[in-house]
């Protein structure tokens, strides 16, 4: 009696598992690309306010006098970003990549 339920049991688990494999191989993502497409629209249609990118080029570039800054984004480090360590050895200002924030050499200018 105790192997006939346990083959049932085996029989039943083997049916459910090519049923999830099948429904993970045919999965349509169409459905996360409409959501994505229409999150951006939204996003753009209010032109009344500015981008988050038009927002931080209103910053000038921030001059230091080293070769090296290290950029957080900001002072608390709970609204920062990563450290990233920027070489300004170049004469156009170096940009983070995390926050988009400018920075020149003190003497370039």
């Amino acid at each position: 009696m105790a192997s006939s339920l346990l083959r049932s049991l085996v029989s039943r688990s083997r049916s459910r598992l090519s049923n999830v494999g099948a429904a993970l191989s045919t999965r349509n993502y169409s459905l996360v690309t409409n959501q994505i497409s229409n999150h951006t629209a939204k996003w753009m249609q209010d032109t009344s306010k500015k981008s988050p990118m038009e927002l931080i080029n209103e910053i000038p570039p921030i001059k230091v006098e080293g070769r090296i800054v290290a950029c957080e984004g900001d002072t608390d480090p709970a609204l920062g970003h990563p450290i990233e360590f920027i070489c300004l050895d170049l004469k156009e200002p170096a940009v983070c990549k995390y926050c988009g924030l400018r920075y020149v050499q003190a003497h370039h200018h």
